[in-house]
C-alpha cells in the first residue's frame, strides 16, 4: 500500500520526520508532495521545491530511511480546487490512503473518495515551520528542530541571510511607518 502526505515543507524539521516514520509504519511506501511548489523566496515560503527536495532527501537519508520507501514529488497549487485532485493524482504514483492535517486537503480527498487519516502532529507547538522561521529571524536556536542535514543545506543556500533580506522592509515601508 502506498499512502499521500502533502506538506510545505518551509523547512523540512524534525516533526515533518516524526510523521513520515509513523506513515511508513502503515504503508509500504509513502508518496511526499512537496506543497505549493512554485512559491519561494517569502517570509511565508522562503526556500525553493529545489531547496526542500534536497532537504527531504538528506534528512530521510539521515534518518536511515530508504530512499527505495519513497516518492518526493514538487505539487504546484492549482487556482481551481476541484481539479487539484487530478493535478495531483497527474504527478504522483497510485496512492490508496491519504495522510493530511488540512482541512481543505482532506476535504477534496474524501470527494474524491480516498481514505483520509490526520496523521497526530508531532509536538506542534515546537515543530513547525513558523517557529522555525520565527527562530531563525530572531537569531535564536533553530538548529535544534531540523535534522543536522537540514542545517547543512540551509547554511549552503544561505537560508538565514535569504530571510533576514526578505524580512527587511522597503524604503516607502520605513517612511509611512513614522
Amino acid at each position: 500500500m502506498r499512502g499521500l502526505l502533502v506538506g510545505r515543507m518551509q523547512p523540512v524539521h524534525k516533526g515533518h520526520l516524526e510523521v513520515i516514520k509513523r506513515i511508513l509504519d502503515e504503508v509500504d511506501e509513502v508518496v511526499i508532495g512537496i506543497g505549493s511548489a512554485q512559491l519561494s523566496h517569502t517570509l511565508r515560503d522562503p526556500f525553493t521545491a529545489g531547496e526542500r527536495v534536497m532537504m527531504l532527501t538528506k534528512a530521510l537519508s539521515e534518518n536511515g530511511i530508504p530512499a527505495s520507501r519513497y516518492y518526493i514529488i514538487p505539487i504546484q497549487d492549482v487556482e481551481c480546487n476541484s481539479i487539484w485532485i487530478a493535478h495531483v493524482k497527474m504527478l504522483t504514483p497510485p496512492f490508496q490512503r491519504v495522510y493530511s492535517g488540512n482541512p481543505l486537503v482532506q476535504r477534496l480527498f474524501i470527494e474524491g473518495s480516498y481514505s483520509v487519516t490526520s496523521p497526530p502532529p508531532f509536538n506542534r507547538s515546537v515543530f513547525s515551520g513558523t517557529e522555525v522561521r520565527r527562530r531563525m529571524l530572531a537569531d535564536e536556536d533553530w538548529e535544534s528542530l531540523v535534522p543536522e542535514s537540514v542545517v547543512d543545506v540551509i547554511e549552503e543556500i544561505e537560508g538565514i541571510k535569504r530571510l533576514k533580506h526578505l524580512s527587511k522592509k522597503e524604503v516607502n515601508e520605513q517612511t509611512n511607518d513614522n
